[in-house]
């Protein structure tokens, strides 16, 4: 497995980083162990989770993932970068939610704790929170990053133009900046081409996109006759809507379709074709790669070490040309 340095600074982070959030609820630890060993032997060494997963849980869950990772990680801790997020709510309590100072630097130690750590590599925010001003934010990350509980900080799920006032901000507040950003991005979601990825390249921060293969979309396993798989997130909680809402389309069926055909053209696998598709973007560090089974590992591991045809990436490009841009003819 290749290394890549994460954005402008010298962190070397494996070319896939392995997401978690099935950690807890849609797999049991058993399973959980299993497909991280499974990462760990093909050479991810790049790790990604969130205080707030598993995904498809409740307030009763949340934390359940770091601690099956945590457990996992004890004698190995220096072999693995390790990448967590804050931000979503960790219980009823109106405070304990957010990117206020209060709740970052308590959720930090939350974090630690879980994860038998004393310091994550890269602590990011797991969404905006427009009720908390971005220079209370910056300055609790920098202390979090001072204090030595973090080494990098980042973010997810901003947009362009919230990065940029973000980056402006640390440099006239001379505080810590996000160095890397974690979007939605995959074939049939291709909007942070026109302003965030071109953001990033010029700023030099690293990106690390969830959502490669749409949830599973783009294994090409779901029907629209018979419905979404059981057991996947297009049936868990609150997940499944949010699935749904976001791929469950005659559109995105039809495209998965033509996908399914170049796939067999150029004779590899839908899921690794999607993969390295987004690899394939210069502004891509890692894409994050999930798993139900670990078995599932073994279809996209491939695709860090093979690069995409430019021909066959030109295809799909076209193919998935509507999918760039806000427009939704639904």
């Amino acid at each position: 497995m290749r290394h890549v340095r994460l954005g402008r600074t010298g962190l070397s982070v494996s070319r896939l980083c392995l997401g978690t959030m099935t950690f807890g609820v849609q797999c049991n630890e058993t399973t959980s162990i299993a497909i991280l060993d499974r990462a760990a032997a093909g050479g991810i060494t790049f790790l990604d989770t969130a205080d707030v997963y598993p995904l498809g849980g409740g307030l009763d869950t949340v934390g359940r993932t770091e601690e099956i990772l945590g457990r996992w990680l004890q004698g190995r801790r220096s072999d693995f970068v390790v990448a967590t997020k804050c931000v979503g709510a960790m219980s009823a309590r109106p405070w304990d939610r957010g990117s206020s100072r209060k709740h970052i630097l308590d959720a930090i130690e939350g974090s630690l704790r879980r994860l038998c750590t004393n310091y994550v590599d890269l602590y990011q925010l797991h969404h905006p929170d427009p009720e908390t001003h971005i220079d209370e934010t910056l300055r609790a990350l920098d202390d979090v990053v001072r204090s030595g509980k973090a080494r990098y900080v980042g973010c997810s799920n901003f947009h362009a133009y919230q990065v940029a006032r973000a980056l402006g901000r640390s440099e006239a507040q001379g505080v810590v900046r996000f160095d890397s950003v974690q979007p939605r991005y995959n074939l049939l979601f291709r909007q942070v081409e026109r302003e965030l990825l071109p953001l990033c390249q010029e700023e030099g921060v690293g990106v690390i996109p969830y959502n490669p293969l749409a949830g599973g979309f783009l294994s090409g396993k779901h029907h629209r006759e018979t419905g979404p798989t059981a057991g996947t997130r297009f049936t868990l909680g609150n997940a499944a809507r949010i699935y749904g809402d976001r791929y469950w389309h005659d559109r995105e069926f039809a495209t998965v379709e033509a996908l399914r055909s170049l796939a067999e053209e150029a004779g590899t696998s839908l899921p690794r074709l999607a993969v390295a598709w987004v690899l394939a973007h210069p502004a891509i560090t890692a894409p994050i790669v999930g798993a139900s089974r670990p078995e599932q590992l073994d279809d996209v591991l491939p695709a860090a070490e093979k690069g995409l045809d430019a021909d066959l990436k030109a295809r799909l490009d076209e193919l998935t040309r509507e999918y760039r841009w806000g427009d939704d003819p639904r």
